[in-house]
């Protein structure tokens, strides 16, 4: 396999070096934009890459994306139809469970009101609830998803999730019906990959059959919950309170009425990172198989975009 391309703007490509040449001995790894000779890249491990990145690299054999969702590679008019792989690392989807059980058990444990009442100076006491009687709605229960359900429901929680196609997860109660789990979800965690089929899945009319004063948690992509609809459900009651991990447009403008709403808690899209020292053996893998004509690990159907 020819030289490695590393493209992002939040990971660390020291770490992804160290990490990728333990696994790789050898490689010849190359941050952008110091490339060199585009002909030589044979692959790219990549997170948002910009327009025309994919253009002069006309070995490319291998894209990797370096997170969970792949909707910034699918139809781009500069990338070749090579294969396209995620990672697949234990960090992320442990990470990502922690958020999830930190947002949920921060409305079910009433520490939003806590944390109010701290800051006028008042001692209020709520009288904690059973978390069996706390319903929690998953949308998405793939690599993150399902592992984020399995740990609510080994709370206690009363989990129901929805997805494309029926999932067994214990403890978890899958529904088919989007509608249905809408209605009946005091808390909904939003987990689903961005595609065409998801782009404004939760808008006015979902977020309006949410139960009045529903709590909302949303990790995967803004796009799918728009922010208009958002807004005007926060500000009428209808969601009472969110928690937002990612956004149309990032990092979050200043002066976006997000920033100034006490019911909207916002974290700069980090509530699942990869783990380069996890991450690394898989994409060494994945080189390896691509260089021997075979399909690499965690390849994704860019029909589907997943």
């Amino acid at each position: 396999m020819g030289a490695v391309a590393f493209h992002s703007g939040l990971d660390d490509p020291e770490a992804w070096g160290r990490a990728l040449a333990a696994a790789l001995p050898g490689v010849d790894f190359r941050v952008s934009p110091n490339l060199g000779d585009p002909a030589e890249i044979e692959a790219a491990l990549v997170w948002r890459p910009p327009a025309g990145f994919f253009a002069p690299m006309r070995n490319l054999k291998l894209v990797v994306n370096l997170g969970a969702g792949v909707d910034s590679l699918v139809g781009r008019d500069d990338l070749p139809p090579v294969p396209i792989a995620r990672l697949n690392d234990p960090g992320m989807v442990q990470l990502m469970t922690s958020y999830v059980v930190f947002a949920v058990t921060r409305y079910a444990r009433d520490i939003h009101l806590f944390e109010r009442a701290q800051r006028r100076g008042e001692w209020q006491y709520i009288h904690p609830r059973a978390l069996g009687g706390i319903s929690v709605g998953v949308l998405g229960l793939g690599e993150l998803g399902g592992p984020a359900a399995a740990a609510l429901a080994g709370m206690g929680y009363r989990v129901t999730g929805w997805s494309r196609s029926p999932k067994e997860i214990p403890g978890v109660r899958w529904e088919a019906s989007l509608d249905a789990v809408l209605a009946g979800s005091e808390i909904l965690v939003v987990l689903v990959p961005l595609t065409p089929g998801t782009r404004g899945l939760i808008g006015a009319r979902e977020l309006a059959l949410l139960p009045p004063g529903a709590k909302l948690v949303n990790a995967c992509r803004g796009a799918v919950v728009p922010e208009g609809p958002l807004l005007a459900a926060l500000q009428q009651g209808q969601v009472g309170e969110a928690t937002l991990d990612v956004f149309d447009t990032e990092p979050l403008p200043p002066g976006h009425p997000f920033w100034a709403m006490p019911n909207v808690l916002i974290t700069p899209h980090l509530a699942s990172i990869t783990v380069p020292e996890a991450a690394a053996m898989d994409v060494a893998e994945s080189i390896r198989r691509v260089g021997r004509g075979e399909p690499p690990l965690h390849q994704v159907n860019p029909a589907r975009g997943y």
